[in-house]
C-alpha cells in the first residue's frame, strides 16, 4: 500500500487490512518521513514527525527514565521510535516506556528481536503544539487497559501532568516542578524543568 498525503491534514486516520510484524515494517519503510500507528479496530493513524521543541521534551524524558533504570536494573527504558503490540492487537509507540525485564524475557529469545507483544509497565506520552488532546486520552487508558501499571499524559504548553492508574483513577496535576513515580515505578523522579522549558539555560 502506497499513498501521498498533504501534512496539512496530519494526523489522519485510515482503515486498512491486517498487517503482520513484517507486513507492518515493511509498509513503515515505504514512509520514512512519517510516523504511524494502528489501532484494535483495524485504523492506520499517520502522524507527521515530531515538531522540534518536543523532540527534545521526550528525549529528556526517555533520558532521565532510562538514567533511573540503569541504576534500578529491573526493566528496560525504550523510546518513541519503538513499536509494541499490545494484547488487543493494536500498535502503539510510546514516547517513552519503561518494561520490567522478566516480562521481556518470558517472550523468548526469537519475540525478543521483533515487536514485543506486550503493554509496557509504565508509559510516557508527551503532548506537543500539533497533537489532540481527546486520542491522547483514549491511548492513555488503552495502555491502561491493556497492562500498563502507570502512565503519564504530560502537557508542556499547560505545564501539566495527567496521572493514569490501573484502578481507573486519573489525575491532573499543574503547577509542579518534579513528579515522582508510584508502584513498581517507585523510586523514579521526573525532573520537569527542561521538559517545562527545554531552552532553559
Amino acid at each position: 500500500m502506497t499513498f501521498a498525503i498533504n501534512e496539512a491534514f496530519l494526523p489522519a486516520t485510515f482503515t486498512v487490512p491486517p498487517m503482520t510484524d513484517q507486513e507492518f515494517v515493511a509498509f513503515c519503510a515505504k514512509h520514512p518521513e512519517l510516523n504511524f500507528e494502528m489501532s484494535a479496530e483495524g485504523e492506520l493513524m499517520v502522524m507527521a514527525p515530531t515538531y522540534s521543541d518536543t523532540g527534545l521534551c521526550n528525549f529528556e524524558v526517555a533520558g532521565e527514565l532510562r538514567n533511573w533504570a540503569r541504576k534500578d536494573r529491573r526493566g528496560f527504558v525504550v523510546d518513541s521510535s519503538t513499536g509494541f503490540v499490545l494484547p488487543n492487537g493494536a500498535r502503539r509507540s510510546p514516547d517513552a516506556s519503561w518494561t520490567l525485564k522478566t516480562r521481556v524475557d518470558q517472550l523468548g529469545s526469537a519475540k525478543r528481536k521483533s515487536f514485543w507483544h506486550l503493554c509496557p509497565d509504565f508509559v510516557i506520552e508527551v503532548k506537543s503544539e500539533s497533537d489532540r488532546l481527546k486520542p491522547l486520552q483514549r491511548k492513555m487508558a488503552e495502555y491502561l487497559a491493556q497492562g500498563a501499571q502507570l502512565g503519564w499524559l504530560i502537557d508542556p504548553p499547560n505545564r501539566s501532568v495527567t496521572i493514569y492508574r490501573p484502578n481507573g483513577e486519573v489525575e491532573t496535576r499543574t503547577g509542579i516542578h518534579q513528579i515522582e513515580g508510584e508502584g513498581e515505578l517507585t523510586g523514579f523522579t521526573l525532573d520537569l524543568t527542561y521538559v517545562w522549558d527545554p531552552f532553559a539555560d
